[in-house]
């Protein structure tokens, strides 16, 4: 008995998403933050939030990135996830990655002194935020980085 095509299809599309969520799992594991790193990030949380709300208001910024920034803050508040958040430290991680995208694309089209200009935390968690998220390799365009430790 022959299938219809549409099932085919239905198949191949499922079986494409399985393959991308198995590729971002394993990419989430492997670039997560570790450590002194991981628990910086957790410290942040809190002054990111009042970040991405007050860029997201900013009338001055372009709408597109606007836009990105309030679609992000309904992501982080969805209860579902790419990957469940009840996953010892990979849970997390899916979201790190995702508002560091962001960020990159805010600063790429707004400027860092957009981004500093909202920033509501001290300046040491301003640094460890530009660290995290590779927002000064993304303010200069280069992707060149001084910190050794993001080699």
């Amino acid at each position: 008995m022959e299938h219809p095509m549409w099932w085919d299809l239905l198949i191949a599309l499922g079986a494409g998403l399985l393959a991308a969520w198995l590729a971002l799992l394993i990419t989430l594991l492997l670039i997560r933050p570790k450590g002194a790193l991981l628990a910086e990030a957790i410290r942040l949380l809190p002054d990111l939030l009042r970040l991405l709300r007050r860029l997201a208001a900013d009338k001055k910024l372009p709408r597109g990135v606007r836009l990105r920034l309030g679609l992000l803050m309904v992501y982080l508040a969805l209860p579902i996830d790419l990957i469940p958040d009840f996953l010892p430290v990979i849970g997390y991680a899916d979201d790190a990655v995702i508002v560091a995208f962001v960020l990159r694309g805010v600063v790429r089209r707004a400027g860092i002194e957009a981004v500093r200009a909202h920033w509501s935390g001290t300046d040491d968690g301003f640094t460890a935020l530009a660290r995290l998220t590779g927002l000064h390799r993304a303010a200069d365009g280069t992707g060149a980085t001084t910190d050794p430790d993001r080699r």
